[in-house]
This record gives structure tokens, C-alpha cells and sequence, in this order.
């Protein structure tokens, strides 16, 4: 459902979580730039809908690149996001991604492992098929599920969280993601994104016990709607 307020895209929302189709360029977590962080949006939205007088409480769960787009999870409650904490950390998470690729050859599906170490003053992490110093290894493992003119759409499940995992692995092999610059694209984005998106997460309620998949609707514009 659409929010009126700020145009949030709820994708699900209970008393203790929420649920965002997050946008392109929409930031998880405030940086140097100033602008408004996706929280502070929700917390409005949940502040107006309910009427609530004081102050919001909203945990940040996981968090999405800038360009990227897709499923993001808030905890309403200080329980439930210790409780999210940890099936995070314990990886207890299916984490479902799409990625349109530019046209490579690479098989039909297959695992990916690499080395992955990060340069934090590049804010980037950089693909090693062997082991070296300060490497952490990363795995995931995708499916070509369309092929269009020049590109490919990727579905990838993700088997270890590492930073800019998908972007760096993807583009170790060739598989550069559509306007990704700093991963091997020729070009960017008109709205300055990436073509990857946080397709599905599921997991079991922290509260409810129950088993939850929450699904993200691909942006409605650009190429996405080729897939469509």
C-alpha cells in the first residue's frame, strides 16, 4: 500500500515491524550529505498514522546501498529489534536479490566464492578467488531468469552478508550490474541508482513465531519494467 505521507511503500506492518519498498538513492542509515534518512520518514509516517504524541521508537535492522532499491525491515520495538538482531547475525535470513546484468557468458546458474576484502576509504570491497590477508569469504549463489537485448536478470540468494558482496562478486566475474560505476559499468543510471534490488526477505517473526516472506515490487520505471 501506498503511504500518502512521504510516499512510502509499506510492503508489511504489524505492532512490532515495518516494512519499506525502499527507492533509489533513499538512505537506511544518515551520512555526511544532510538529507533525510529513510527512518526518520517512517518514524513520520508512523507518528501521524497513529497519532502517537512523544517520540517514535524505530531499530534499524539491516540496511541496503544508496543506489539499490528493495525490502527494508524496521523493528517498532525494542524487542523485536533484539530479537531481529540476532537472526540477523545468526543469519537465520533468506535474502533474495535481482540483479540485471550486462550481457555476459556465464552459466545458467552457480555458486560464487570469493575473498572479499574491504577498502574503507574507497568504500569499496574488492573480489580475490584465492585467500589473502584480512579477506573475509563470500558466497552466494544466483539464476539467470531473463535474458533481455543487452542484459540479464540475475535472481541471487545470498549465503554470507558481506560488504558490497553482490556488486564486488558479480563484477569478479564479468557480470557488471547496470549502472553500477564503480563495479565495472560503461555507464550509469539516469537516477544515478543501480539496477540491483532486495527482491525478498524472509524470516520467522521475532514476536509471532510465525513464517514471513516479504516481497518488493521492482521500480517502476527504466528498464525494470521489461521484466515486468
Amino acid at each position: 500500500m501506498k503511504s500518502n505521507l512521504h510516499n512510502l511503500d509499506i510492503l508489511y506492518e504489524d505492532n512490532h515491524l515495518i516494512a519499506v519498498n525502499k527507492r533509489v538513492g533513499d538512505l537506511v542509515q544518515g551520512d555526511k550529505t544532510g538529507d533525510i534518512p529513510l527512518p526518520d520518514l517512517v518514524k513520520a509516517y508512523l507518528k501521524a498514522k497513529y497519532q502517537k504524541p512523544g517520540a517514535v521508537f524505530l531499530g534499524v535492522v539491516h540496511r541496503l546501498d544508496r543506489p539499490t532499491s528493495g525490502v527494508v525491515v524496521f523493528a517498532r520495538t525494542s524487542k523485536a529489534l533484539s530479537r531481529m538482531n540476532r537472526l540477523f547475525a545468526e543469519k537465520d535470513t533468506q535474502k533474495t536479490y535481482w540483479a540485471l546484468v550486462e550481457n555476459t557468458r556465464i552459466p545458467e546458474s552457480g555458486e560464487l566464492q570469493h575473498w572479499l576484502v574491504r577498502n574503507t576509504k574507497q568504500n569499496k570491497s574488492y573480489a580475490h578467488h584465492k585467500e589473502v590477508p584480512n579477506a573475509k569469504k563470500a558466497r552466494l549463489f544466483y539464476t539467470i531468469r531473463k535474458r533481455l537485448e543487452r542484459y540479464q536478470l540475475l535472481e541471487i540468494d545470498l549465503l554470507t552478508g558481506r560488504h558490497h558482496q553482490i556488486r564486488a562478486q558479480l563484477n569478479a566475474i564479468g557480470a557488471h550490474i547496470k549502472g553500477d560505476l564503480k563495479y565495472g559499468a560503461k555507464r550509469s543510471n539516469p537516477d544515478g541508482g543501480i539496477c540491483l534490488h532486495a527482491r525478498k526477505l524472509c524470516f520467522t517473526h521475532p514476536v509471532k513465531k510465525e513464517p514471513i516472506c516479504i516481497e518488493a515490487p521492482v521500480p517502476p520505471t527504466g528498464i525494470w519494467q521489461q521484466i515486468s
